[in-house]
């Protein structure tokens, strides 16, 4: 099957080429980038020399719908939903990465302003296959999900589907690498600003991903879900490492979480219950679609703790799309993605 990948020389872009070259049964016929249109992919991006040989291309949905069977839209927020419109007006199913399609109409106006295609939201599934595997069967929109609500909402979801913690009150410390930020060039990513420190950023309700968390699992817990979400960026380039702190519900007992996690995750290809006494690492993850989870104990404090860690390029971006997009094509979902974690 012939595949686009639209913003193709940004971070998840290029992701998705390195995971689609590795694909059985998608070919990348389209790759797109404004900047870089008419330069050989491999040129550009010497990595990929001698693995696809095409030319970077202005993005033109009219012309890409004839020469795809599905399209993969890694563009900016709000750049991307005119694109996947004009993509879905043609007939051609679309991966869109962006938050575009992943919230209501009311949450992401007050986001994001104003929506540039608001009639396609109805269609949109999101892009988390562990929530929504049998409704991204056939799909022909999935909106990706984010990368730390992927690390958030994995190991949370199984404990509030059973009612075990409170839905308020819930606290996120989530630490990110920098590539989380796109190729921007802004003062704060530079190497001399990064390394050697570290540091939150848009605490509390200030970052855009906290309604995308509460909207989703709110809608998996049956109630109003709030939490605090403090963000942190690591001198790291790759990588997402969330911890959790939720209270135990009505008396509910820390055996049942723990059997809550493994009966949700036993049979999922992609999410690591680790055992008890071990805690998740960006090393086991970077460079795969796995995401390891733990659960702890603070008995002392009546509190839970629930880790995990993913890449925030692969399971949080685009290996999670490609995921979507094998589930919406009918291939098996594992397809193009076992690929263990980098090491060293």
């Amino acid at each position: 099957m012939k595949v686009a990948v639209i913003g193709a020389s940004g971070y998840t872009g290029l992701e998705l080429l390195r995971i689609l070259l590795r694909h059985p049964e998608l070919e990348v016929a389209v790759a797109t980038s404004e900047q870089r249109a008419g330069r050989a992919v491999g040129e550009a991006f010497p990595s990929l020399r001698g693995r696809l040989d095409l030319a970077f291309e202005a993005n033109d949905p009219a012309a890409i719908a004839g020469r795809a069977e599905l399209a993969f839209a890694a563009l900016p927020h709000a750049a991307s939903a005119p694109t996947v419109k004009a993509l879905r007006d043609a007939g051609l199913p679309v991966v869109d990465l962006s938050a575009d399609f992943r919230l209501d109409l009311a949450t992401y106006e007050a986001w994001y302003g104003a929506h540039p295609a608001p009639e396609l939201l109805a269609e949109a599934v999101y892009g988390m296959p562990e929530l929504h595997r049998e409704a991204l069967r056939g799909a022909k929109l999935a909106a990706s999900a984010g990368c730390y609500p992927t690390s958030v909402l994995l190991p949370l979801v199984p404990l509030l589907r059973e009612g075990l913690i409170e839905p308020a009150g819930l606290h996120v410390d989530a630490k990110s690498g920098v590539s989380g930020a796109g190729r921007s060039l802004a003062e704060g990513y530079l190497f001399a600003e990064l390394a050697n420190d570290f540091r939150a950023y848009k605490p509390g309700y200030a970052h855009r991903h906290a309604p995308e968390i509460e909207q989703h699992a709110s809608a998996i817990a049956g109630s109003e879900v709030r939490l605090t979400f403090v963000p942190q960026l690591l001198p790291t380039v790759r990588g997402i490492a969330a911890s959790i702190y939720a209270r135990p519900r009505g008396g509910a007992r820390f055996v049942q979480a723990r059997q809550a996690l493994e009966a949700a995750y036993a049979d999922e290809p992609f999410v690591r219950l680790l055992p008890e006494g071990e805690v998740p690492t960006l090393g086991a993850v970077v460079g795969s679609n796995f995401c390891d989870v733990a659960l702890v104990e603070d008995a002392h404090n009546d509190t839970w703790i629930l880790l995990s860690s993913i890449d925030n390029l692969v399971k949080g971006a685009s290996g999670q799309a490609v995921q979507c997009a094998n589930l919406m094509c009918g291939f098996e979902e594992t397809v193009g993605l076992l690929e263990p974690a980098l090491l060293p």
